[in-house]
């Protein structure tokens, strides 16, 4: 098994993670408030959610059935699809809010 740490490597994954942190709408790969339709950045959040998942699970099945494996790349796959899903979520809590609030509206 691969375990050599690459320092740019280890570089790019830290800095991925701190704007993923910051500011988890990165995935879509639109700047805030670019007034893109609810629709597509849904769609968007979809897609990248269920892409970083699957990579994320085929690079940790290679790492876990012996394949050389950068573990780095795991690592780094694993922390995209975490993201990715908070995203997800967080979009999600939004239609919930955004219903819920709608609801209270008087007729």
């Amino acid at each position: 098994m691969k375990t050599m740490m690459n320092p740019g490597v280890a570089a790019s994954a830290y800095a991925l993670q701190q704007k993923l942190s910051s500011n988890p709408t990165a995935l879509l790969g639109k700047p805030e408030g670019n007034g893109g339709s609810f629709a597509d950045i849904l769609e968007a959040t979809v897609g990248r959610a269920h892409e970083a998942g699957k990579k994320s699970d085929a690079m940790a099945m290679r790492a876990a059935s012996g394949n050389p494996t950068d573990l780095v790349e795991v690592v780094t796959a694993v922390a995209e699809s975490e993201a990715a899903l908070e995203s997800l979520v967080a979009v999600r809590d939004r239609v919930v809010a955004a219903y819920e609030e709608i609801m209270r509206m008087p007729i």
